[in-house]
């Protein structure tokens, strides 16, 4: 990777980390299930008007599904429980283990011994955290956590289905059109138009996402749906809508789809490791999370075994979002 991509790619694992901070600012005026709804209706509109929409599958709704409706649903339900900006951006990694799972039963993809070990080390480091539940992570939090991690899980699994499709669609358009294309020029164009069908599955899987969401919201959270929920909401939390929407899913995931285009999977994957890293240095500055000594044991454990498990992990391309 050049210099400039390593630079973006961690300015993407900053923005993504102190992004769970926004949240829990966000959600300092806003139920959950609305504001996962609101984030989602901005991420599409005016976006659903300007790309074109991929092929409304199963695949595109078990995307949609679980990794955003289950999984934001989830962790703004968390946080708005009370668990803490950092612990839920180190808990939710706890998808990758899930992924490697769910490719092995599902997609009958091959488990390494050192994934193995990784899933085992970062087990070790949920233990931790069960251990210490209460406070910064009530028992509550941490299972809707999981359950979005699972969710995340599933729409990986999706998204890698989606990928592999794009691909062979691309692949056979370029076929028709390498007798006329200069190679340079071919890779440029498949590298542009991988990157804005990963947008279009973000924002067209967004619209879906954001039509459950608001139903969600109007049946289980009926008296927040007034005018006074919009107009005595802090500056604060519309301000953190607008940073996750605009700065963290489309300018983050833009950047991160950009960095998947013109580098390998196996490149770009392992900063996403500095995500949780981020997400609990801003929380402790910004939000006052206490760094206890179990948080930095289970960041230590979950970390390594992330870094194990992510050696040859086989779901590379699939990109993390919040």
């Amino acid at each position: 990777m050049s210099p400039i991509h390593i630079a973006l790619a961690v300015l993407v694992a900053f923005i993504w980390g102190v992004n769970f901070t926004f949240i829990a600012w966000g959600l300092e005026s806003f139920p959950p299930l609305m504001l996962t709804a609101m984030r989602f209706f901005f991420t599409a509109v005016p976006l659903i008007l300007l790309l074109k929409p991929p092929t409304f599958n199963r695949t595109l709704f078990v995307y949609a599904i679980g990794t955003f409706v289950l999984q934001y649903a989830f962790v703004f339900t968390a946080m708005h429980l009370g668990s803490s900006a950092g612990l839920t951006a180190l808990l939710l990694q706890m998808q990758i283990f899930i992924t490697v799972l769910l490719a092995y039963v599902i997609l009958g993809e091959a488990v390494s011994r050192k994934q193995i070990v990784g899933m085992i080390v970062g087990l070790l480091g949920l233990g931790v955290i069960a251990l210490n539940l209460g406070g910064d992570m009530p028992l509550n939090g941490f299972i809707c956590i999981l359950i979005a991690a699972i969710g995340w899980s599933f729409g990986n699994i999706a998204s890698k289905q989606a990928s592999k499709q794009a691909t062979i669609k691309a692949t056979q358009q370029g076929a028709n059109t390498s007798m006329v294309s200069p190679t340079n020029s071919k890779d440029q164009g498949s590298n542009k138009s991988s990157a804005l069908s990963a947008l279009a599955l973000v924002v067209w899987g967004g619209l879906i996402a954001c039509v459950i969401l608001t139903l969600s919201s109007v049946i289980l959270e009926t008296e927040a749906w007034t005018l006074a929920t919009f107009t005595q909401a802090s500056s604060k939390s519309w301000l953190s809508l607008g940073f996750i929407v605009y700065v963290s899913t489309l300018i983050g995931f833009g950047l991160w789809a950009h960095l998947l285009a013109q580098n390998t999977a196996s490149k770009v994957m392992p900063f996403a490791l500095l995500v949780p890293v981020f997400g609990m240095a801003t929380s402790v500055l910004f939000t006052g999370e206490v760094l206890t000594w179990w948080k930095m044991l289970a960041m230590v454990l979950i970390l390594s075994g992330l870094i194990l498990a992510n050696v040859k992990i086989g779901l590379r391309r699939n990109s993390v979002s919040t």
